[in-house]
């Protein structure tokens, strides 16, 4: 009995957790409120503060869960990738898929946004950019970047955020494009 009540309030702070990336995405971060998220998530409203002390609490754990599994999954599938080039254009086609009107850039820029509100936020990305540096800066290193690998992945990680909030405000841009120009610099930095 205890263990299918533990599974279900799991399963219910699954709920919420999704309904509240889906809010931050569709509202914005600041008019998320706990009967917006009770609504989507199909709860009463009390609910939410079962699992969460507050409506920020609840999305700095939805905002920064999405995130990892969204950096996680690019830093698999960049693992894929055989050699530099081919992994600068796959990041690069990657990233074209950001448009900046997204569900998914629209919560990274909305968490980007309210971390400069928010300390715990901003602490919390803060060591999700380091670890996604982390993650390219590997992968150059073992597709024989002789740079200084962590520049190179922080300026890398730097582009991608960049090129999205480009690709929003000029919706013509092609991302996908840019890896050329990108490769290039890469080659002369190892120079």
């Amino acid at each position: 009995m205890a263990e299918a009540a533990v599974v279900r309030g799991q399963a219910t702070r699954q709920r919420l957790l999704e309904a509240a990336v889906q809010l931050v995405g569709e509202a914005g971060w600041n008019a998320v409120t706990t009967r917006m998220v009770a609504e989507r998530a199909q709860v009463a409203p009390g609910v939410v503060h079962y699992h969460f002390s507050s409506v920020t609490d609840l999305l700095i754990a939805a905002s920064i869960g999405f995130a990892r599994e969204l950096a996680g999954r690019l830093g698999e599938q960049l693992a894929e990738q055989p050699d530099l080039d081919g992994g600068i254009d796959w990041l690069l086609a990657e990233t074209a898929g950001y448009s900046g009107h997204d569900p998914a850039s629209l919560v990274m820029l909305e968490m980007y946004l309210a971390s400069t509100r928010i300390p715990h936020l901003r602490d919390e990305l803060a060591a999700l950019v380091l670890d996604l540096r982390r993650t390219l800066a590997g992968w150059l290193a073992e597709r024989g970047c002789t740079a200084d690998v962590e520049a190179v992945a922080a300026l890398l990680g730097a582009v991608i955020d960049g090129l999205v909030l480009h690709h929003h405000l000029d919706p013509g841009l092609d991302v996908a494009a840019l890896a050329g120009p990108v490769r290039a610099m890469l080659r002369r930095e190892q120079k």
